[in-house]
C-alpha cells in the first residue's frame, strides 16, 4: 500500500506547537473540494459535510501539530540554546538534523549534547534537555541573530521511510495522521452521505497540554457526538507491557479505548460496528485522562458524548514513529460506518 499522497505532504510540512500554519494550510487545501471549510484566530480548521436526514452531528477531531524544539537564546559562539516544545526524551534528540522555521526561511543545522567531563571511573550522566543546543554552522554570534530569532521553532529533517509491508517510518505521525484520517472518513461520508453532519477538524495545540484548540472548536461548532483521532503505543515492542493499558498490536486495526472520559456508548457503538463491517481493532484501556483532545472535547458546553479511535504506533515522540497503512485504512472505514449509523433521534443522554 503506497503512502496516500495527502499523509506523506502533511508529514513533511512543518508545523510544530504555537506555529501550524503551513500544516493547517495543507489540510485545508484538501479539504476544500469536500465542503465548506472554516477556521478560528488560533488557527485550528474544520470541513463540514452536511448530513441527509437530520441525524445527531458528529466531529472527528485530530490535531495538526507536532512536538520540537524552541530556540531560547543565541550565543556569541554561534550556538543557540533550545529547550523542549512538547514532551520527549532529550536523548533521542541528540545528533539529529533538524529544520530552524525561520523568518526568513528554513535554516538546517544539528542538535548536540553538552559535553560531560568525567573523572575516571565514573558514569555518564543521563542527558537532560537544558544539555541540549543548537548548531547551524553559524561561526559567532552575529551570523547566528542574522538567521534566527528566540522563540523560532525546530523540527526533525528527513522524509517518510518505507519500510516492509505497509510500514512506515516518520516524524509528525502523532498526529498528523489523526488529521488526514479525519479528512478522508469526511470525503468518503460526503460521497456516500450520513444521517448528520459530519465536521473533520485539524486542531491546533494538542502537544503542550491544554488541548486549546480542540476545547476552543469544540465549544464553536458544538458537535452532538465527538471522535477523537490519535495515535497509541503499541506493546508489541522491546518494553511494551500488555497488562497496562492493554494489547495494542501493529497491523491490529484501530484501538478503541474504554475509560471514565469515553462515552460507553459511543464505545459501544464503535465495537460493534466494527464487528459487523469485520474490521479488526484492538482494544486499549485508560484510568483516568486519554492524554488526547478527547479530554477536552468531552467537557464541552453541556457536554459531548466523545469516543477515541487511535492508531497504534511505535517509537511515540520520535522521528521514526512507525505505523501500518492497513491501520490506519481500517480505522477511515471504521469511522465512516459509524457515522452512517447515527440516525435521527439516536441519543446519548442519560
Amino acid at each position: 500500500m503506497p503512502l496516500p499522497e495527502l499523509l506523506e505532504r502533511l508529514l513533511t510540512t512543518p508545523g510544530p506547537s504555537g506555529q501550524e500554519r503551513a500544516a493547517a494550510a495543507v489540510w485545508r487545501e484538501a479539504a476544500a473540494p469536500v465542503g465548506e471549510v472554516s477556521f478560528d484566530v488560533l488557527g485550528s480548521s474544520w470541513v463540514r459535510v452536511p448530513g441527509t436526514a437530520g441525524g445527531p452531528s458528529l466531529a472527528l477531531v485530530g490535531h495538526i501539530d507536532e512536538i520540537g524544539l524552541v530556540v531560547t537564546h543565541l550565543g556569541d559562539d554561534g550556538l543557540a540554546a533550545v529547550r523542549t516544545l512538547g514532551g520527549w526524551d532529550p536523548t533521542v534528540m541528540t545528533g539529529q538534523r533538524v529544520d530552524v522555521l525561520a523568518r526568513g526561511g528554513s535554516v538546517p543545522g544539528v542538535v548536540a549534547a553538552r559535553r560531560q567531563k568525567r573523572r575516571r571511573g565514573e558514569d555518564r550522566k543521563p542527558i537532560q534537555p537544558d544539555d541540549l543546543y543548537l548548531d547551524v554552522g553559524a561561526k559567532d554570534g552575529d551570523e547566528l541573530r542574522s538567521l534566527m530569532r528566540p522563540g523560532d521553532a525546530v523540527v526533525w529533517h528527513g522524509a517518510p521511510l518505507a519500510l516492509r509491508g505497509n510500514r512506515v517510518a516518520s516524524r509528525s505521525l502523532d498526529n498528523r495522521m489523526g488529521c488526514y484520517i479525519a479528512l478522508e472518513a469526511a470525503r468518503r461520508i460526503a460521497e456516500v452521505g450520513s444521517p448528520g453532519d459530519v465536521i473533520a477538524v485539524a486542531a491546533v495545540q494538542e502537544e503542550v497540554g491544554d488541548f486549546a484548540g480542540s476545547r476552543t472548536v469544540a465549544f464553536g461548532i458544538e458537535p452532538d457526538v465527538a471522535i477523537a483521532i490519535d495515535v497509541t503505543h503499541t506493546s508489541d515492542m522491546r518494553g511494551g507491557d500488555p497488562e497496562d493499558e492493554g494489547k495494542i498490536v501493529l497491523g491490529g486495526g484501530p484501538a478503541l479505548t474504554r475509560g471514565p472520559s469515553l462515552h460507553p456508548d459511543v464505545f459501544e457503538l464503535l465495537h460493534d460496528t466494527a464487528e459487523a463491517e469485520g474490521i479488526p481493532f484492538n482494544l486499549e484501556v485508560a484510568r483516568a485522562d486519554t492524554y488526547t483532545d478527547a479530554d477536552a472535547v468531552y467537557l464541552s458546553r453541556g457536554g459531548v458524548a466523545t469516543g477515541l479511535v487511535s492508531v497504534p504506533l511505535r517509537y511515540m515522540h520520535s522521528p521514526i514513529e512507525t505505523i501500518d497503512l492497513d491501520d490506519v485504512e481500517r480505522a477511515v472505514q471504521l469511522i465512516v460506518a459509524f457515522a452512517r449509523k447515527l440516525e435521527p433521534g439516536l441519543s446519548f443522554a442519560g
